[in-house]
């Protein structure tokens, strides 16, 4: 097993909150409440007050920092959890002057990812997202060792026990990325035996507890872990589910939040190719929530980092239990299914979103006929491995006529093949 590099708040921990508002930064004090909890820490106090920019030093300025310090000696607080990112020196720079350590908001996120996680994947994503946050702040909690080894048996070419340190993570880092790569490998295998046996994928995405666990259980009759509390589920999860036109696979992945920190998007990479993969995404959103359209737009800015398209994501607004509304499909201006009122938890609407799947990946298939010449088995592979053939027969000439189904995504690659190749001819 790897040391441990990070420091985790225990539980039970007692934890003074700092919230400042800045011109930059919209953090939300409550969202910070409920991550503390989440971790596991037990909030005893709130500091706010607001900045037009951050102090270099403490982040908070001198006077800040020492009404703090007396807070943290009064109510005998273990550590301090700031709802901002904060540099390395401003993190050592706060330890030095309140006596306790001092978490920011990307290091709690990281300390809950790793209380989470489940899976031989997960644990893995979870501590190289920790060890390339810890690299950065080596000097914060090794300050001890920041001398050349000496001694019998230990005088050498003088490296000092940071630099080794930093070594060291840097090996730990790529193993890791080695097996997760062996990992991407085995699931794109299960992908391509999905694509084989021709099940479509939906993926549910959404805010951090917005329901996505409870409509996953709701509409895969599965009993995954869900609770009301913050990325209650973490490890992706796949299951087949029947709708009126056929199967498909049903996937659950993390919740976001917003400024997912970007250490996490991208050792969650491959767990959310899942999503990127899927025909369709159905975004699940809390309608009860005072904050559901900072939300909505938390999920869109991580879905488009993703390079996802939005007319793949149908909207479905969960828990309009606590709202006493009624289920009901939205269309947009063209008839086009947008989103779905439901209640994952009672399953009302449940059928109305069955209804909405069906429809939409009925609408997401495109179908065509193409001819290749003997010279282009490559753009005939392609199409294989992209979509479903329905047809494939040798002519006379050595060549081969096609008719395929192809998920609506790659519409682009029959654009390509009729825009550049004059050998295909493509109907639509």
């Amino acid at each position: 097993m790897p040391v441990q590099l990070f420091d985790r708040p225990g539980a039970g921990e007692r934890a003074i909150l700092v919230h400042i508002a800045t011109t930059f930064d919209a953090e939300d004090l409550a969202e910070l409440e409920a991550l503390a909890v989440s971790a596991g820490a037990d909030p005893v106090a709130v500091v706010q007050g607001s900045r037009r920019h951050p102090e270099p030093k403490f982040f908070i300025g001198k006077g800040k920092t020492e009404e703090l310090a007396r807070m943290v000696a009064d109510l005998e607080a273990d550590l301090v959890l700031f709802n901002h990112t904060l540099s390395p020196s401003q993190e050592r720079n706060l330890e030095q002057a309140l006596g306790v350590r001092v978490v920011d908001r990307t290091g709690l996120i990281l300390d809950i990812f790793a209380q989470r996680a489940r899976s031989y994947e997960g644990k893995l994503q979870v501590e190289l997202a920790q060890l390339r946050h810890t690299a950065t702040r080596l000097v914060r909690g090794w300050t001890h060792l920041e001398r050349q080894k000496g001694g019998i048996g230990l005088r050498g070419p003088g490296e000092t026990q940071l630099e080794t340190d930093r070594r060291l993570i840097g090996q730990r880092i790529r193993q890791i990325q080695q097996r997760l790569r062996k990992v991407e490998k085995q699931r794109a295998q299960g992908r391509n035996a999905r694509k084989k046996a021709d099940l479509p994928t939906v993926a549910l995405v959404g805010y951090t507890n917005a329901g996505k666990s409870t409509l996953f259980n709701a509409l895969s009759e599965s009993k995954v872990y869900a609770a009301n509390q913050l990325f209650a589920t973490l490890d992706s999860t796949l299951r087949r589910i029947e709708l009126g036109n056929g199967a498909a696979i049903l996937a659950d992945t993390v919740g976001f939040i917003r400024h997912l920190p970007h250490e996490l998007v991208a050792a969650f990479r491959s767990t959310l190719q899942e999503t990127m993969e899927a025909e369709v995404l159905v975004h699940v959103i809390d309608a009860s929530s005072p904050q559901r359209q900072e939300n909505i737009e938390a999920v869109y800015a991580v879905l488009d980092e993703l390079g996802i398209e939005r007319s793949r994501v149908l909207e479905v607004y969960n828990k309009i239990d606590n709202l006493e509304r009624r289920p009901r499909l939205d269309r947009n201006e063209d008839g086009t299914l947008q989103r779905v009122w439901l209640s994952a938890r009672s399953g009302s609407g449940l059928d109305l979103l069955r209804e909405a799947l069906e429809e939409r990946l009925a609408s997401g298939i495109v179908r065509a006929r193409v001819h290749l010449l003997p010279r282009e088995g490559g753009v005939r592979a392609r199409l294989f491995a992209l979509g479903k053939v329905i047809s494939d027969e040798v002519d006379p000439e050595g060549g081969w006529n096609m008719e395929v189904e192809l998920p609506s995504r790659h519409k682009g690659v029959l654009d390509a093949i009729a825009g550049y190749n004059c050998t295909a001819e493509i109907s639509h």
